[in-house]
C-alpha cells in the first residue's frame, strides 16, 4: 500500500504542477506530519474563494484520516510510521452545480524513535563443557542480534548476573553481539552463570531518548576430566583451588617382625581421589620406585652399623629393595611382605593412575622407619593430676599444682622400654579440651584467656613419636576467680628479695660515701693537709729541734763553742724551711709575755709568698730536704747588723741584742688547739704593732729571712 501511495502521489505532483487549481489552495500540497500524533492534528490550512465549497473527495485513498474544520484539514487518527509513510487526500472545490476544481494533497508521515529493539529470542540456555577451548563461539551472532522498526543502528552490551563470571564471556564488539569465551573455566569456582545481553537504539551517556531490549542466556558448564589424582591430605598452592599439593606419609614398622595387618602411617593412610568429582573416575596404585634411606634411622636403640651402611649404598639404586612393602591397586593399603632384617628406612613412590587415562597420575611419597620393637606404651604414675590456674591472665599462662601456688603444674610419663624409664621421643597434648595446651616437658598452660571460674576436667595424652604409642591420664585444673591484689604491708619478701634489697642500699650507700668525700675534699682540702701535717710533727717532736744541724755544715765552728755552748745564733733561715713557714713561727709567738717589746712585722707580699710555700710543705716533707741549722754557737759581735737568738741557760749578760728564749718554748707542740687560735690572734696584734716601729721584719726581696730583736733588759730574761 506503501509503495502505490507513493507511485499515485508522485504522478498526481506532476498533475498539479501543469493544472491551475481554481476556487481553493493551500500554502502547500506536500505537508508532513510526525508520527504518533494525536487526534485533531492540523495537517494545512485550506484558502477558498468567495461562493466555493470545498470537501474531501470520497474516492481519496487516505481521506478516511482527515476532515474539513472551517479551513483547517485535520488527521482524526494517529498515524503510524511503520505503518504509512505518506498519506493521498483530495479536495473538491464546487461552485454550486456549474463549477467543480480538485486539490490533492500528499502527506508525508516523520518517523520518529518510537520503537525499542526487538530480540528474535529473549532467553537461550547454552550447555558448554569446562574444557572449552578460549576464543569460542559460545552463542552465535544470528541467535543474538536485534532488531529496531526505526531502523536505528543498536548497540550492544555484555553483563553477568553472577558475581565474579563477567570476566569469563564477552561480545565481539558493540555492534556485534556474537557471544564468546575469553578465559578458561573452572568447575570448582562456578559451573553455570547468566548473562544478560542489552540492545540499545542509541549510545549510552548521549542526551537522547534510548530504547532498550534485553535478553538473558543461561550459560552451564559440564565438568570435564581436567585433572590428575589428588593424594589426601593435600594443601591448596593458589587461590583457583586447581593444585592441591600432599605431604609425605610416614609409617614405623618393628625390626625382624612382620606385620599382617594394612600398615599405620601418618597423617592417615594412603589415598587419592579424582578431582573431577563429578566424573570421579577410578583409580589404581602402584609402586613405581624406591630405596634404602642413606641417612640415619631414628632407630632408639641400634645405630647403623658400617655394614648395614654399606648394604644400603648397594640397594640404593633397586625399586622396593628386596620387595619388602606392596601396595593394593584398588584400596592402596601398604602392606609387608617379609621382614624387616636391618635398621633401615625405605622411601616408596606410589602413583595413583586414572583407569580410563593412565596420562592422568600423581607420585607421593611414603617412609617407612625400621624401628626395634617397643614392648611398653608410655604410661603415667599419677591415674589424676590436680591444678589450679586464676581467670583473667594472659594465654600462656603457667597452670600451678593444686595446693603449690609457687610450682607450676607438670606431667610426666614413663616408659618400660628404657632402663631410667625416660623417653626422649614422648610428646604431650591435650586431647579434649582447647582452652589449655601441654608443652614438650610436660607443663601445663592456658592457650586462652579465662574468663569464668570453675573446674576443667581433661585427657593428657603422652605419645611416643617414634612407635606411636600413646598413654593418658586425666588433669583436673580449678579455675579461680581472680585474686586481689597484695598491698605492700602484707606482701611477703623472701630472702632472694631481701638480698636484692640490701645490694642495693649498700651501692647507694658507697655512692654517697664517694660524693660526700669529694665534697669535703674540695671544701676542706687544704685545711686537712695542714692539720695532717701537724700532727705529724707532734707525733715527732724532734722535727721541731735542729735535727738539720750538722758538723760538716757548720766548719766555722770553734772547738770551744762547742764544747760549752754558752751562746747560740741564728744568721739566716731558709724560706723553703718547713719549720721556718710553720713550727718556728709557732713557737715565736708562743714566747713568754714579758718581752713586750717583741713584734712581728710582715709585708702583704711576702704574706702572699708564704702562703705559696704552705701549699709546698707536704712535698717538701715528702722528700726530706735538708733544713739548714738556724742556730750557731759563735758570735760575730763585729757585724752591726748581727742578731742572735740566745737560750737562757747561755746567756751572756754583757750581751745586747739578744732575744731570750725560755726552755719551755719547745714544749709548744704539746699546746691545744685552742693555745694555736690564741698565737694567731697574737699575731694579729703584732702585726699591727708594727706601724709603731717595733717587731720583727721578714726581708721578700732575697731568698732569707732574717729575725730582727729589739734591744732589752737582761731582767727581761
Amino acid at each position: 500500500m506503501g509503495v502505490s501511495h507513493w507511485l499515485l502521489a508522485s504522478v498526481l505532483f506532476l498533475l498539479l504542477s501543469v493544472t491551475a487549481q481554481q476556487g481553493c489552495s493551500v500554502p502547500s500540497s506536500t505537508p508532513s506530519v510526525p508520527e504518533n500524533n494525536l487526534p485533531g492534528y492540523v495537517v494545512t490550512t485550506i484558502s477558498v474563494e468567495e461562493n466555493f465549497t470545498v470537501i474531501i473527495d470520497p474516492s481519496s485513498p487516505d481521506g478516511d484520516y482527515f476532515t474539513i474544520q472551517r479551513s483547517e484539514l485535520q488527521l482524526i487518527k494517529s498515524v503510524d510510521y511503520e505503518t504509512d509513510t505518506v498519506l493521498l487526500v483530495t479536495l473538491t472545490c464546487e461552485k454550486g452545480a456549474v463549477e467543480s476544481y480538485s486539490l490533492s494533497i500528499i502527506v508525508t508521515i516523520i518517523n520518529q524513535n518510537d520503537n525499542s529493539p526487538v530480540f528474535k529470542e529473549t532467553s537461550l540456555t547454552r550447555v558448554i563443557p569446562e574444557d572449552t577451548k578460549v576464543n569460542a563461539t559460545i552463542v552465535a551472532r544470528e541467535d543474538v542480534s536485534a532488531s529496531d522498526a526505526d531502523l536505528d543502528t543498536i548497540y550492544y552490551k555484555l553483563d553477568s548476573m553472577v558475581q565474579n563470571t563477567s570476566d569469563y564471556f564477552a561480545i565481539k564488539g558493540v555492534n556485534n553481539p556474537e557471544i564468546y569465551l575469553q578465559k578458561a573455566l573452572n568447575y570448582e569456582k562456578f559451573n553455570s552463570t547468566t548473562l544478560l545481553l542489552y540492545a540499545m537504539d542509541n549510545i549510552e551517556g548521549m542526551s537522547v531518548t534510548i530504547h532498550t531490549a534485553t535478553a538473558t542466556i543461561n550459560i552451564i558448564i559440564e565438568q570435564a576430566d581436567t585433572r590428575s589424582p589428588w593424594f589426601l591430605p593435600c594443601t591448596f598452592i593458589d587461590t583457583d583451588r586447581s593444585i592441591c599439593i600432599s605431604s609425605t606419609y610416614s609409617g614405623r614398622v618393628n625390626m625382624s617382625e612382620m606385620s599382617t595387618e594394612p600398615l599405620t602411617l601418618e597423617p592417615g593412610p594412603i589415598y587419592a581421589i579424582d578431582p573431577d568429582y563429578i566424573l570421579n573416575e577410578k583409580i589404581v596404585y602402584s609402586i613405581v620406585g624406591g630405596e634404602w634411606n642413606l641417612s640415619p634411622s631414628p632407630n632408639r636403640f641400634t645405630p647403623p652399623s658400617p655394614t648395614s651402611v654399606a648394604k644400603r649404598r648397594l640397594a640404593a639404586c633397586d625399586r622396593n629393595a628386596d620387595n619388602v612393602f606392596s601396595v593394593d591397586a584398588d584400596t592402596g593399603n601398604l602392606t609387608m611382605n617379609k621382614v624387616a632384617s636391618s635398621p633401615n628406612s625405605y622411601l616408596l613412590q606410589v602413583m595413583a593412575t586414572q583407569v580410563n587415562n593412565k596420562q592422568k597420575y600423581s607420585i607421593a611419597n611414603v617412609e617407612i622407619q625400621v624401628i626395634n620393637k617397643s614392648d611398653h606404651a608410655p604410661y603415667f604414675e599419677s591415674r589424676i593430676y590436680g591444678g589450679t590456674v586464676s581467670v583473667g591472665l594472659d594465654p600462656r599462662s603457667f597452670v600451678f599444682q593444686a595446693g603449690d601456688s609457687s610450682g607450676p603444674l607438670m606431667i610426666a610419663a614413663l616408659d618400660d622400654d628404657f632402663p631410667d624409664k625416660v623417653n626422649p621421643n614422648i610428646e604431650y597434648y591435650i586431647r579434649n579440651n582447647t582452652n589449655f595446651i601441654a608443652t614438650k616437658d610436660g607443663l601445663i598452660l592456658t592457650s586462652v584467656m579465662l574468663q569464668s571460674p570453675g573446674t576443667a576436667i581433661m585427657e593428657a595424652v603422652a605419645k611416643d613419636t617414634v612407635s606411636l604409642q600413646e598413654g593418658s591420664t586425666v588433669v583436673t585444673v580449678e579455675i579461680t576467680a581472680a585474686k586481689a591484689e597484695i598491698s605492700s604491708s602484707d606482701k611477703i619478701y623472701t630472702a632472694q628479695d631481701m638480698g636484692i634489697l640490701g645490694g642495693i642500699l649498700a651501692a647507694l650507700l658507697l655512692i654517697a660515701l664517694v660524693f660526700l668525700g669529694l665534697m669535703i675534699y674540695k671544701q676542706y682540702g687544704k685545711t686537712v693537709k695542714f692539720l695532717i701535717n701537724k700532727k705529724f710533727s707532734k707525733d715527732f717532736p724532734g722535727s721541731y729541734d735542729n735535727q738539720a744541724y750538722r758538723q760538716d755544715e757548720h766548719p766555722d765552728l770553734s772547738a770551744k763553742a762547742q764544747e760549752s755552748p754558752a751562746y747560740i745564733n741564728v744568721t739566716q733561715i731558709e724560706q723553703p724551711s718547713l719549720f721556718l713557714t710553720s713550727s718556728s713561727e709557732q713557737e715565736i709567738h708562743g714566747l713568754p709575755q714579758t718581752s713586750s717589746a717583741s713584734t712581728i712585722t710582715s709585708d702583704p707580699r711576702v704574706e702572699e709568698e708564704e702562703e705559696e710555700e704552705e701549699e709546698k710543705v707536704e712535698e717538701d716533707t715528702k722528700h726530706e730536704k735538708e733544713v739548714k741549722s738556724i742556730l750557731k754557737t759563735d758570735r760575730n759581735e763585729g757585724d752591726p747588723g748581727y742578731k742572735a737568738v740566745w737560750f737562757k741557760t747561755d746567756v751572756d749578760p754583757s750581751g745586747e741584742n739578744v732575744e731570750v728564749i725560755n726552755d719551755n718554748a719547745v714544749d709548744y707542740d704539746d699546746d691545744s688547739d685552742q693555745d694555736l687560735q690564741e698565737d694567731e690572734k697574737e699575731e694579729e696584734d703584732d702585726q699591727d704593732d708594727h706601724h709603731r716601729g717595733l717587731g720583727m721584719s721578714l726581708a721578700s726581696d732575697s731568698s732569707s729571712v732574717s729575725v730582727n730583736l729589739s734591744p732589752r733588759d737582761d731582767s727581761d730574761a
